[in-house]
């Protein structure tokens, strides 16, 4: 029995009775989801595939089925729902059209990035391995979206699919409507069947398979010496940079198909190549130097104590504040942790 006047006090409840809002218990989020990447801009080491949807994009031949690959941690799913909302961002006046620049502000672009969009269907088929369970998620494809372009639907393991299950998705995947996109994300490429790879556009992050394998002097000859000239599933061209490896190429191509379980036809050109991932982060840092160099604060101190210079720049507001800047590789032959993460920043200082 309560004593007159008093209030049960539930679980969760505040000291003072008082119950726990939305806000209160949605206030703290894990970093992982905070800093989540929003846009192809905050994506790092993803030029490759970025410059290739921007293309397709740009000449209206968008493939109906794309396939992300690559180890834990490299950003699939974030990459899906990115490219889900440049296919069906609106901008904000309402007026835009597909683009690799997501606004951000639109409703499509916030319900998305919400993940409570109608359209945009996401399953887990590490959880749902049945046919019965696709079955059910393809009776919608037949109907239009409601209020976008697209009706874009995020399978992430896919490879966990059972063989039943991948056969039902196999017709439908073969001819899709018109206004379905499907995008897929596996860790395990080689499990998922031939059929239905052939039938998707298919994105894998080499540098961060090279980093996940730990190959240091590999990922050192390709941030230094590979000018990327065009990448597509399976085949690298690339300008080889001064003192590049003559058999880079070969070696790279060797590794790939070792890793990946796929052959892939690495060749060099001539002529045509981007900058490398090492002069990239290195444009980014003295950029960050400049800047530095030209504030008011900076230039007092440096007069101040003659002798001082800058070492190191650290932008304020951390990963919000745009594309970090990628700690140099590992020298080859350095000692290496054992528990060292590719994708841990705090593993790169």
């Amino acid at each position: 029995m309560l004593p007159a006047g008093a209030a049960h006090r539930f679980p969760g409840d505040q000291p003072d009775g008082t119950p726990l809002t939305d806000a209160a218990h949605s206030a703290y989020r894990v970093l992982a989801r905070k800093y989540r990447p929003a846009t192809f801009a905050d994506l790092i080491g993803q030029e490759a595939m970025v410059r290739t949807l921007r293309n397709a994009f740009e000449a209206d031949r968008i493939a109906h089925a794309f396939v992300l690959t690559g180890v834990r941690g490299v950003g699939k799913t974030t990459t899906a729902r990115i490219v889900a909302k440049g296919l069906n961002c609106v901008g904000p006046d309402g007026q835009g059209g597909v683009t690799i620049e997501p606004c951000g502000v639109c409703g499509p672009c916030v319900s998305i990035a919400e993940g409570r969009h109608v359209d945009v269907l996401e399953m887990d088929a590490a959880t749902h391995t049945q046919v019965e369970k696709m079955r059910d998620l393809l009776a919608s494809v037949p109907y239009r979206p409601t209020d976008v372009r697209y009706k874009v639907y995020i399978i992430d393991e896919v490879h966990m699919l059972s063989t039943s299950a991948f056969n039902a998705l196999l017709k439908t995947l073969e001819e899709p409507p018109a206004h379905v996109k499907f995008i897929f994300a596996t860790t395990e490429i080689r499990k998922v069947p031939v059929t239905v790879l052939s039938r998707c556009q298919r994105f894998e992050d080499v540098a961060a398979l090279v980093r996940a394998r730990r190959d240091v002097s590999l990922l050192i000859e390709i941030e230094q010496g590979v000018r990327l000239v065009k990448y597509a599933p399976g085949r690298i061209e690339f300008e080889p940079a001064d003192g590049a490896a003559p058999d880079l190429a070969a070696r790279l191509g060797q590794r790939l198909q070792l890793w990946t379980g796929v052959r892939w036809g690495v060749s060099v050109v001539g002529s045509g190549g981007a900058a490398t991932i090492a002069e990239l982060r290195e444009a980014e840092r003295a950029g960050l130097h400049a800047r530095a160099a030209a504030h008011p604060m900076v230039q007092a101190v440096l007069a101040a104590f003659p002798g001082a210079e800058i070492r190191e720049v650290r932008t304020a507001d951390g990963p919000e504040a745009g594309p970090a800047v990628l700690a140099p590789a590992p020298e080859a032959g350095e000692d290496e942790d054992d528990e060292w993460d590719p994708f841990d920043p705090a593993s790169e200082e």
